[in-house]
């Protein structure tokens, strides 16, 4: 289970939150609070939005206009306390044990420590028969885990997740997907950008709806997937193009 902070980090609440590369506004205005429990979805067709939201949410951009806010007050730990993965591995020349231990160094972690850890999230991905293979000769689907195992054995209280098997054959997408439960079963927080139905279908607990930068809707994913509440989202169900 992770070590929970005395403070708690969620909800992560978007206050008119906006995104512009110059005249033009990619998302927003937002506003939008992402509790603790659950997993969370954001789902939308290309050009939503999603990614956009996710790298603000981490605090890779800055927002244009209007404020991010955590539950505590940020300092030098939140940083420390959250960790992301994207669509395409960035992955080391270095073994895959490395490639885990190396992001454990840089949080300060003992070697021993780091050691023993490696060892368990490489285990329980499946990749510890090839812990010491080079991470670029490793298949997609196999570094996708890497990734997922290196941001695992920092214990972060929220773990971001950019369109994780969109580059995955079915086989590999279903062993990351599983590798998600995992995660999120051992205590992690989960917030995920996707614009697969069936990837959401099976994951999310609750689903935010982009289209064009604006938050459509943000639903339990039950209420969502039986009968949303907007055209857009409908039309987005079945499978239509949205402009």
């Amino acid at each position: 289970m992770i070590a929970r902070s005395n403070l708690p980090l969620l909800p992560l609440a978007f206050d008119a939150v906006t995104y512009c590369v110059g005249d033009e506004t990619l998302l927003g205005p937002l506003d939008l609070e992402i509790e603790d429990a659950n997993k969370t979805v954001i789902l939308g067709p290309n050009g939503a939005g999603k990614s956009l939201l996710l790298r603000i949410a981490h605090g890779l951009l800055k927002p244009s206009a209007g404020e991010v806010r955590w539950a505590s007050a940020p300092d030098e730990s939140l940083h420390a306390r959250q960790a992301m993965v994207f669509d395409h591995a960035v992955l080391l020349r270095r073994s895959a044990r490395a490639n885990v231990e190396y992001g454990l160094a840089l949080r300060g972690v003992s070697r021993e420590v780091r050691r023993e850890r490696a060892h368990t999230v490489l285990e329980r991905t499946g990749l510890g028969a090839i812990a010491d293979r080079s991470a670029r000769a490793l298949s997609a689907g196999e570094q996708q885990r890497l990734a997922l195992a290196r941001a695992w054995a920092l214990e972060p209280e929220v773990l971001f997740l950019d369109e994780p098997t969109a580059s995955l054959d079915p086989a590999a997408s279903r062993r990351v997907e599983e590798l998600i439960e995992s995660i999120a079963s051992a205590g992690t927080k989960i917030v995920m950008t996707t614009h697969q139905l069936g990837l959401a279908r099976r994951v999310a607990d609750e689903v935010v709806f982009l289209h064009r930068g604006k938050l459509v809707e943000y639903s339990a994913a039950s209420a969502f997937f039986a009968g949303p509440a907007t055209a857009d989202a409908q039309a987005f169900l079945a499978g239509d193009l949205l402009w």
